[in-house]
């Protein structure tokens, strides 16, 4: 379709969205399906031949997907394992396993997300410049985009480690994926001729979760690494907004892209009426000590006040004050930090208390907290009040 035929004025599509519906229809299934005693998709009960019918079907369909599959011999939890995937933390220390996980995992990989997470009360749209434009990603062919350019970037130019699934689907897929909300920068100009109508290339993404869905569904991707709870339980009138994920293919890495994309985030804020946003920010490699001057700035310069301090889980605690406050040279240190947190620290971001090496993605991750208070003014009005700077 054309550009100018792009969804987005705030109403639906015209016709079904058959996979939001269907997303929709796994859920309404389930949970009408589990109110019946003995139900093979009670708790517990969920038939893995039934599962291995279904989920052989759906693979076989999705030519990204793996060729060869017996699930219907598997019981759920070995179903899962084979693609890879491991239990979603719920809450505190509790895990959500057996057919919800699988169930979960299943959506993640087919891009398919939870009902609450497909709104349609917005409009899809959130700001253009030029031949670019930001937007939400609607249907699951839309997130399965956002999860190659993650692959791409993380895994093949990055040192990311892609465990059985990831590799096999060329895509970063977690759980989340069914909860979150998917940003997605587009080139018009850049995408591929199909049926002679030229089809928008992603180029960037961001992944958001609001405060009110993380709640239902087992909590923040954060909470895997730090102690957020802390903040969010501080604040119980505010609204929190995880952000995470976020990548751009390397031509594209520049301030119009950059800027196109914080517009969208900026514009979601607003509509959203979010508070607080935080989210996991990463500096390359696995080895503190050769990160030690970034660390140290962040540490003696960066560190959040007290009521927005969060500490890194005990367990994966490693500590950022490796060189005193007077051998860190600001000018050195700020050249050495990634754009992203530089990003943040300009817009008035905080940064918690203590790192964690991530082995898989090859990353030192700090926390990043940004009430949306502390933004400094300028910035505001660089975006416009109303995110009208790049305004549909």
């Amino acid at each position: 379709m054309k550009r100018d035929e792009m969804p987005g004025s705030g109403r639906p599509p015209a016709g079904l969205d058959f996979p939001a519906l269907f997303g929709r229809g796994i859920d309404v299934a389930k949970e009408s399906l589990a109110r019946f005693p003995g139900s093979k998709f009670a708790p517990g009960k969920l038939s893995a031949a039934r599962l291995g019918d279904g989920g052989a079907d759906a693979a076989k369909r999705d030519s990204s997907g793996p060729s060869k599959m017996t699930p219907s011999k598997m019981t759920p939890a070995k179903f899962a394992a084979s693609f890879g995937f491991g239990p979603l933390p719920v809450g505190e220390g509790a895990v959500l396993n057996g057919p919800q996980k699988l169930v979960s995992d299943l959506r993640a990989y087919s891009g398919i997300r939870h009902r609450e997470a497909v709104r349609y009360d917005e409009p899809v749209v959130l700001g253009r410049l030029g031949n670019m434009e930001v937007r939400l990603a609607r249907t699951a062919r839309d997130v399965r985009k956002a999860q190659r350019l993650r692959y791409k970037v993380f895994y093949e130019e990055k040192s990311a480690i892609p465990d059985a699934a990831a590799r096999l689907a060329r895509r970063d897929v977690d759980a989340f994926d069914t909860i979150c909300d998917h940003i997605l920068v587009l080139d018009y100009d850049a995408g591929k001729m199909v049926l002679g109508r030229r089809k928008p290339k992603v180029v960037g993404t961001y992944r958001l979760l609001r405060q009110d869905v993380a709640r239902k569904h087992g909590g923040f991707y954060t909470q895997g690494e730090f102690d957020v709870n802390r903040i969010v339980d501080a604040h119980p009138g505010l609204k929190f907004l995880e952000l995470g994920r976020s990548c751009v293919l390397k031509p594209y890495r520049n301030k119009r892209t950059v800027e196109l994309l914080w517009h969208g985030v900026w514009t979601y804020v607003l509509r959203n009426n979010i508070d607080v946003m935080f989210g996991c920010a990463s500096l390359d490699g696995t080895d503190p000590t050769a990160l030690a001057l970034p660390l140290s700035f962040l540490h003696h310069h960066a560190r959040a006040p007290q009521e927005w301090s969060a500490r890194a889980l005990p367990a994966r605690y490693t500590d950022m004050n490796l060189l005193p406050k007077e051998q860190v040279d600001l000018k050195s240190a700020m050249h050495s930090l990634p754009p992203l947190v530089k990003g943040y620290l300009r817009l008035g971001g905080y940064v918690g208390d203590g790192a964690v090496v991530d082995h898989q993605f090859g990353t030192t991750d700090v926390l990043i907290v940004l009430p949306r208070a502390a933004i400094s003014p300028r910035y505001v009005e660089h975006f416009g009040p109303s995110a009208n700077r790049h305004a549909i």
